[in-house]
């Protein structure tokens, strides 16, 4: 998978309107389509798709702190919003695109700096004009349960 570097590089609304999310998605991490490079900015990467559901998979470094040197809300927040929407996005049909209209998140607990974590979406409901999912930061090697969120997300016919 890369990521893309400039706009020339992210696929066209009509290359995307082309294919169901869930191929868009696919493309993606079969590394035939650029993923977004706030992955890269971030510190996190597609991991894994299928329908309904994506993981993400980070890892928490020194330049995503705040101040008191901990993981910014942020960061949290950001990827979250991402594997949520994402898994949303694996639901939307050829000729509709989405977007996020709200999220809510609760962090647990810190993520230590230089753990590995995955973050999954998992799809509630998809319809004509919402999408509604659910996620969650574990830690890979202790399995702990660091966030949990919900989104809800408009899908909009195109043509």
């Amino acid at each position: 998978m890369y990521s893309a570097t400039s706009p020339a590089d992210l696929l066209s609304q009509a290359e995307i309107l082309s294919m169901s999310g869930l191929e868009f998605m696919q493309g993606i991490l079969d590394g035939r389509f650029p993923g977004p490079p706030i992955g890269q900015t971030l510190g996190y990467r597609l991991h894994e798709v299928q329908g309904g559901r994506v993981v993400f998979r980070g890892t928490p470094e020194f330049n995503v702190t705040n101040p008191m040197g901990t993981v910014h809300g942020g960061w949290y927040g950001t990827l979250l919003d991402s594997a949520m929407a994402c898994a949303v996005m694996t639901k939307v049909p050829r000729g509709s695109v989405y977007t996020t209209l709200e999220f809510k998140i609760n962090i647990t607990r810190a993520i230590p700096l230089g753990m590995p974590i995955d973050c999954l979406g998992e799809v509630d409901h998809t319809g004509r004009s919402t999408g509604v999912a659910h996620g969650e930061i574990r830690g890979i090697e202790d399995g702990k349960l660091y966030a949990t969120g919900s989104t809800t997300c408009i899908i909009m016919a195109r043509g």
